[in-house]
């Protein structure tokens, strides 16, 4: 094995080990998607050598050839725009790490910076309006332990705006249920927020935890064998109740509903009652206000009032304006064509 070689095994472990997560803060989820990235671009580079992913160089990994990467990964895989981004983005976090321990190919790894990203067409946020998300969230059977948890659960997203990890990691020690009602939630990047909770959601949780005997450091949402659940046990209660509040409404069969909907459902409640952009960020536990002016863009009866405030305050309507109705002969000939 060459020295070239054994550097970049030392490189990417150094990142994999040291740098995202404790210098970085990166979560599970992100050091696995990087890893994915890097795992297809190693397999890729591999190939178009000719030889072993254990022999990729340092010296292979040039913008030549991650663009050629990223355009096979869009043809040839059906990534779409948006998820090629990603995927440059990871590569250049890796680049970045490189750039800064191996000077000798700096000039290499400051050209792979320079690919730009493609442009992508941003879809916009799916979300539900309130008396849908409320319809969803009285669905459980509060009868029951299982229904209990699963309105206590549903009624949590809503209130906070939480991601399903968010919720996962919950633990009793993270809540306060009495006045002041609030919780802390550790979101991406280990960043911690606190939020006020509803008194309906104090309760709920109160319940739940004499429900359930809990101490302190354990989890707040458990299933049945008395394990948290997974991410994929808690888009499971969301879709399964979701399913049956379609009846009452069918409209919500035409949207996938995922925990990630009621984030954003959340976000657009907070906008429709004029909370400022700055303070849903934080709500949200966004980095940037871009990302939360996503749902500005997203609610078109905001828009729309938007635009009926600003037309009576240009004042351009004048007062007795007159409807202004076609001659019958000019009706006639547009019926003759």
């Amino acid at each position: 094995m060459s020295r070239s070689t054994c550097g970049l095994f030392a490189h990417v472990q150094s990142y994999f080990t040291e740098y995202l997560p404790k210098q970085k803060g990166a979560s599970v989820h992100t050091i696995r998607a990087y890893r994915d990235a890097l795992t297809l671009l190693f397999k890729f580079i591999a190939e178009q050598r000719d030889r072993e992913v254990a022999s990729v160089q340092l010296g292979d990994i040039d913008a030549d050839m991650v663009t050629r990467f990223l355009d096979h990964i869009e043809a040839q895989r059906s990534n779409s725009a948006a998820t090629r981004n990603c995927r440059r983005a990871a590569i250049r976090g890796f680049i970045k790490h490189l750039l800064r321990n191996d000077l000798a190919h700096s000039q290499q790894y400051i050209r792979v910076l320079a690919i730009p990203a493609k442009k992508a067409r941003q879809r916009p946020a799916t979300y539900l309006e309130t008396e849908d998300v409320r319809l969803i969230i009285n669905v459980p059977n509060k009868r029951t332990s299982d229904g209990w948890r699963d309105y206590t659960l549903l009624l949590f997203l809503y209130n906070c705006g939480a991601r399903v990890s968010e919720a996962a990691g919950l633990r009793w020690d993270d809540l306060q249920l009495a006045a002041p009602r609030q919780v802390r939630l550790r979101g991406k990047g280990k960043k911690e927020r606190l939020l006020p909770l509803w008194a309906e959601t104090a309760n709920a949780l109160h319940r739940l935890r004499g429900m359930s005997g809990a101490a302190g450091g354990q989890c707040v949402f458990l299933n049945r064998h008395g394990q948290p659940l997974t991410r994929d046990g808690i888009a499971y209660v969301l879709s399964k109740h979701a399913a049956a509040a379609a009846r009452d409404n069918p409209v919500l069969r035409r949207k996938h509903i995922t925990p990630h909907v009621l984030r954003h459902s959340c976000a657009v409640a907070l906008l429709q009652s004029g909370t400022d952009v700055t303070v849903i960020r934080d709500y949200l536990g966004h980095t940037s206000v871009a990302t939360t002016g996503r749902y500005i863009t997203t609610n078109l009866q905001m828009k729309r009032e938007a635009m009926q405030a600003f037309w009576k305050k240009a004042g351009l309507e004048p007062a007795n304006a007159k409807t202004w109705r076609p001659k019958a002969d000019l009706l006639a000939f547009l019926q003759s064509l």
